[in-house]
């Protein structure tokens, strides 16, 4: 007999968003590990994003989602507030409150960053005695901005806003948390000194897995990108991801290993052009772009081309395919790990990183021998790194077209969905064991 867990994901396909992919990718592979799926959302009408119908093709049949609604944005807004948590928490309190009495469910599962939604974690915990896990894909209360004094995305008094709400909300939903899943290394460490009733067994460093099926079946799928013309006779590099002030350091060093490259051999580089795409979160004419204004600083606009709106899930994923190479570009924050990591990987193509030491991405990287990274430390210059850019920029433009890493994919099998599903359901039974 399977056990049942009830997955809240208030961004959930055909939304396309970051932080409900590990629930996506794992769902086919739950019930092989003993474990039946009921998703708790919110209607996509009634989220501000990118929608891809192709994302809910990927969800099996079978799978319950109960969706809810949330207040419309175009009032809400009229008052500043267009947050997903606040104006959906009192209906997947509604919601959630019926379906828990009216279903038998073994365990709650919250894996999203619309951090709000955790607060309901006690509060059913309590009513129903179901545990509950909390999967933390970012910080939800940080001091990022206010050590760095860089401007946060959406600026200074939504931040601060979403900031007070932390403060009151966070200690109440990991007040009687069963166990914490982290994608860093570093949210459990801090989560541990601010709260000191949580244990080390409680928590478990658990990245996203690699969507193989996706690749699988992209071709099938017809997709058409739209932000390059691969056939142009052009040397298309490509990245894929948010943009912001964190990650300026990461693009003024590629940017200026360029410009220094350039001047040594600037008919080399006519042939190139650098595409950042989706570097903003903002929908429609709010996005603002982060990494041209960069590359005209340092004198290589001409070969930069930013669009800051997000695209499609599949059509990034064709993106990928369709370049001549790969960028990655990290966060001065050596908590942030990208999951980006892994379909780029799959995409099979020369792969350029500039990440901080202590990320992730960097192991993950050499271990597998998919790409090369260039690293960074806490008060390291653009200047200091440059000899270790140029070399790598080298590397790149002398890859031929058609290139592809020899990866180790027996090294990469422990990042796959399925591997990373398992290991998921693994820490449910370890809950449930516990719990009785």
């Amino acid at each position: 007999m399977n056990y049942k867990v009830l997955i809240v994901s208030p961004h959930f396909p055909p939304i396309n968003a970051p932080d409900h992919q590990r629930v996506r990718m794992s769902l086919p592979y739950f019930e092989k590990f003993g474990w039946e799926s009921h998703i708790l959302t919110v209607r996509p009408e009634c989220v501000q994003g990118v929608q891809d119908s192709l994302l809910a093709k990927t969800i099996p049949d079978h799978i319950p989602v109960t969706s809810t609604s949330a207040l419309p944005v175009q009032y809400t807004k009229l008052i500043g507030l267009g947050n997903l948590g606040l104006r959906c928490f009192p209906y997947l309190l509604k919601v959630g409150d019926r379906l828990l009495h009216q279903k038998k469910f073994d365990l709650i599962y919250f894996s999203t960053t619309v951090f709000i939604s955790m607060a309901l974690g006690p509060r059913w915990q309590s009513r129903f005695s179901i545990p509950y896990i909390l999967d933390f894909q970012d910080p939800w209360l940080s001091n990022y901005y206010k050590q760095s004094r860089e401007v946060p995305p959406g600026g200074r008094f939504k931040y601060g806003f979403a900031q007070f709400q932390a403060k009151f909300l966070e200690p109440r939903a990991t007040s009687k948390v069963s166990h914490i899943i982290s994608v860093s290394p570093k949210y459990p460490e801090i989560l541990q000194q601010r709260y000191p009733h949580l244990k080390p067994e409680q928590f478990t460093i658990l990245p996203f897995g690699a969507p193989e099926p996706d690749f699988e079946q992209l071709s099938s799928l017809n997709v058409q990108q739209t932000i390059f013309n691969p056939k142009d006779g052009k040397r298309h590099w490509v990245y894929i991801g948010r943009g912001g002030s964190d990650m300026a350091l990461a693009v003024r060093i590629l940017f200026l290993g360029i410009q220094s490259e350039r001047c040594k051999n600037p008919k080399l580089w006519q042939a190139v052009k650098l595409h950042f795409v989706g570097t903003s979160y903002a929908p429609d004419n709010r996005a603002v772009k982060t990494v041209e204004p960069i590359a005209q600083e340092l004198g290589v606009a001409d070969l930069v081309e930013e669009h800051p709106h997000r695209i499609p899930y599949f059509e990034a994923l064709q993106t990928l395919v369709d370049s001549d190479a790969i960028l990655l570009i990290g966060s001065d924050d050596p908590a942030y790990t990208a999951s980006k990591l892994y379909p780029c990987i799959l995409a099979k193509k020369p792969i350029f990183a500039i990440f901080h030491q202590q990320s992730s991405v960097v192991k993950i990287l050499n271990q597998c021998c998919a790409g090369r990274a260039v690293t960074f430390k806490e008060g390291d210059l653009p200047n200091t790194l440059l000899p270790k850019v140029v070399l790598q920029l080298q590397w790149l433009l002398s890859t031929s077209k058609g290139y592809q890493p020899d990866t180790d994919w027996q090294a990469f099998q422990p990042y796959t969905a399925k591997e990373m599903s398992r290991r998921q359901c693994a820490i449910f039974d370890q809950v449930l064991m516990t719990a009785s």
